[in-house]
């Protein structure tokens, strides 16, 4: 919403989600990584 809000139009904002398959740290199964659960935000 707050990019909306700042002029960006909806139809160029997408969300993807990507699960297990683009870990920031590698992890074993069932091991919790803070940083693996994050948003990033790309400009291009």
């Amino acid at each position: 919403a707050e990019l909306v809000r700042l002029g960006i139009p909806r139809n160029q904002i997408t969300a993807r989600g990507f699960g297990e398959t683009n870990l920031l740290v590698p992890t074993p199964d069932n091991t919790r990584e803070p940083q693996n659960r994050r948003v990033e935000i790309i400009l291009r």
